[in-house]
């Protein structure tokens, strides 16, 4: 087997086996605690700019289906794992995760201590970092990796959205004949859905509970959108800082209190910017589908996936403006408010939860109540 470095910008250096594609990426470093759901996390639009660490010790045994892409291709830089397999044994897989990421251009790195490498990451925070399996010089990697671009201010949304708006209409499908999946609610609401990276089981989930669904672009005008006529407006997840978003958060703003606003991870921040609060950076993100988070208005607590660095600072929210609904339990960060005085509401975590868990999918109820209402 070839050699592939996981060069660290602190001079932090993990050589392991070669798989994926031959080559050199960089990107932030973050690690991901799901125990499933690895293609999931290879085709998220929010993993534009990182490479990924999967601490689950072992990756690729299932292999890849095209059902399960939350994307059109992958999206990770990179990938680092303890143990990765070429062989996969999975009915309804139809091509390894070694050629899957192979195809995009993604080199992986196994045989790593995936333990001790997100033991560092967890001490120091997340940090710069350079895979490759075509030099194996660590000290030119540093080097490289110290010149990368920070990951605040950096603008990923742009890059990654659609160039133009288009029609979604696929809704959710069982995995397993076992599955039971409630029925597909009758088409009621016109959804515009902002793409800052969204993922596709957020628009199949949308379509189930009764919508019809146009995506646009994320630099997409309010008057644009509101042109739409629609029911609600939805603000997807992405990668990046929230900050330099300056045109995506003026029209979010123009937004609230004329149409009901549904936004998850990237679009929570959005929206807590343009309702006036502060955003900062996570120091190791939270990245995982087991993170507990109470729901303030019920009592109860949520089993949720998550993936994102950035957050909304709470004490920076106006209370008289908004209400905090959702806490983190872990570190006690904010994971939801809703705007008192308009119908809008927002949570940073993801309740579409493609493969789980799925707690929190009574938020697209709530949407269609809220849309319900402006009827």
């Amino acid at each position: 087997m070839e050699s592939a470095i996981l060069a660290l910008e602190d001079g932090t250096v993990f050589e392991g086996r070669s798989y994926g594609a031959p080559a050199e990426r960089g990107g932030e470093v973050v690690f991901n605690t799901a125990l499933t759901g690895y293609q999931e996390v290879f085709t998220d639009p929010s993993y534009s700019g990182q490479i990924v660490i999967l601490t689950n010790p072992q990756i690729g045994n299932y292999g890849t289906s095209t059902l399960d892409n939350e994307a059109g291709r992958a999206y990770i830089e990179g990938l680092a794992v303890r143990e990765f397999s070429r062989l996969s044994s999975n009915r309804r897989s139809d091509e390894s995760a070694d050629r899957f990421l192979s195809r995009y251009g993604v080199p992986v790195v196994s045989d790593l201590d995936t333990r001790a490498l997100v033991r560092h990451l967890r001490t120091r925070g997340v940090m710069r970092g350079v895979l490759s399996s075509l030099s194996l010089d660590a000290d030119a990697l540093v080097a490289k990796a110290k010149s990368l671009p920070s990951m605040a201010g950096l603008d990923l949304a742009s890059r990654v959205s659609t160039a133009n708006p288009y029609e979604w209409t696929e809704s959710v499908g069982v995995c397993s004949p076992s599955e039971i999946l409630e029925a597909r609610s009758k088409e009621r609401f016109h959804v515009v859905a902002y793409d800052f990276g969204i993922k596709h089981n957020i628009l199949r989930r949308l379509v189930h509970a009764g919508c019809r669904v146009t995506v646009v672009p994320s630099l997409t005008s309010a008057a644009d959108t509101l042109a739409l006529k629609p029911s609600g407006v939805f603000l997807s997840n992405g990668p990046g800082d929230p900050e330099p978003l300056e045109t995506q958060i003026a029209n979010v703003r123009a937004l609230i209190g004329r149409v009901p606003i549904f936004g998850i991870c990237l679009g929570h921040q959005i929206l807590g910017l343009a309702a006036g609060a502060k955003t900062y950076k996570l120091k190791f993100g939270h990245r995982g589908a087991n993170h507990p988070v109470l729901n303030r208005l019920t009592g109860k607590v949520e089993i949720t996936s998550h993936n994102h660095g950035f957050a909304v600072d709470p004490d920076s929210l106006n209370a008289n403006d908004t209400e905090i609904t959702h806490m983190n339990l872990n570190d006690r960060t904010l994971e939801g408010f809703r705007l008192r005085n308009h119908r809008a509401f927002c949570v940073q975590y993801h309740p579409e939860a493609a493969p789980g868990p799925h707690d929190s999918h009574y938020l697209f109820d709530d949407f269609m109540a809220l849309m319900a209402e402006q009827d």
